[in-house]
């Protein structure tokens, strides 16, 4: 573990010494089209790698974080000769183009640096993903099985994300529906606790995330699709389902991180192929190194954190942490 932060905190150095330098040379990168700080990249940084795998609603941070950082403005960008920037250049069949605003690099960056918070659970359970590779080459059943279900859970939000990706970055990326699906998932998450502790001392609660039957997998993946509205969490509706499905709330957290590294994972290349170039175009390369490299170290933190407090007092604290959420997000908006 240390040497691993030891690591991570050279990557920061390091990345954080590019961004401050000035590029030199004929054959120095173009510079970004708007500015991006050391200090915002390290602030948004923070907030992924923390919100990511907590049930807390990445999403809803991310939003508070874009505008206390000015990042939300939806202005077409210009290059340095006043020529404006497209995101898509206008065709014949889409005469009006998508211009290049802060707010999408913004939006992509979020997404892109979810490879950080990725890498921390990478480290943090490798031995679960060896268990894994173990079973996919006939060397562990119970591996086999844990991969199995971890397919079965990812499948459907694979499939309905990509049906419904457009349509829900056109209707549902509002503040309002952030502030209803807080408030929605920090009421399912009162009553799911409610409901596991009525059932402690009667057998439930006691199996593990590769002893559970297809059958239950696939339904806590059906419910992972419920977290393509924003605000709701992945971590939330994945806890939730393994509470369903009778797992313990540490068990029911470590599946919900073996789900995010596909789903993440898959998010992001689809966000990094999609819009990466012009993320990049916006803001630079060392600051999206910076911000994965912060990511990194916020979602180790993250991940003990929620082990700790979930295995102790269960998911209510972060119920009421997301009802204040939207009280906030509610007074911002109003103002």
């Amino acid at each position: 573990m240390i040497s691993a932060l030891r690591t991570l905190c050279a990557t920061l150095l390091l990345t954080a010494t590019l961004g401050a330098a000035e590029p030199a040379g004929p054959q120095a990168a173009p510079a970004p089209a708007a500015e991006l700080s050391v200090g915002d990249a390290i602030v948004l940084g923070v907030v992924e790698g923390v919100t990511e795998f907590l049930p807390i609603s990445s999403t809803g941070h991310l939003i508070i974080a874009n505008r206390v950082l000015g990042l939300e403005s939806e202005a077409q960008l210009k290059d340095k000769d006043g020529q404006p920037l497209w995101h898509k250049r206008p065709t014949e069949a889409n005469p009006d183009g998508e211009p290049l605003t802060l707010k999408l690099a913004a939006d992509t960056y979020a997404v892109v640096i979810q490879v950080g918070a990725i890498a921390a659970v990478l480290f943090l359970y490798a031995q679960q993903l060896f268990l894994m590779v173990g079973g996919l080459f006939g060397r562990s059943s119970a591996g086999l099985r844990l991969l199995r279900n971890v397919a079965l859970a990812f499948l459907p939000v694979v499939v309905f994300g990509l049906l419904l990706h457009d349509l829900i970055d056109q209707y549902l990326f509002s503040v309002w529906a952030v502030i209803v699906a807080l408030v929605a998932g920090a009421i399912l998450m009162l009553w799911a606790e409610r409901w596991r502790e009525a059932r402690i001392g009667v057998g439930r609660a006691k199996g593990d995330a590769a002893d559970l039957p297809p059958r239950n997998a696939l339904l806590i993946g059906l419910g992972q699709c419920l977290a393509l509205w924003p605000g709701t969490s992945r971590s939330m509706v994945t806890i939730v389902g393994g509470y369903l499905a009778g797992l313990s709330p540490a068990k029911a957290a470590e599946f919900s991180f073996l789900v995010g590294l596909p789903t993440l994972g898959g998010a992001a290349l689809y966000k990094g192929v999609k819009s990466g170039p012009a993320m990049i175009e916006v803001f630079g390369w060392s600051n999206v190194l910076l911000g994965a490299g912060v990511a990194s170290i916020s979602a180790l933190i993250a991940v003990k954190f929620l082990v700790h407090i979930i295995s102790r007092y269960g998911l209510a604290f972060f119920a009421y942490y997301r009802l204040a959420l939207a009280l906030i997000l509610t007074i911002v908006y109003l103002l």
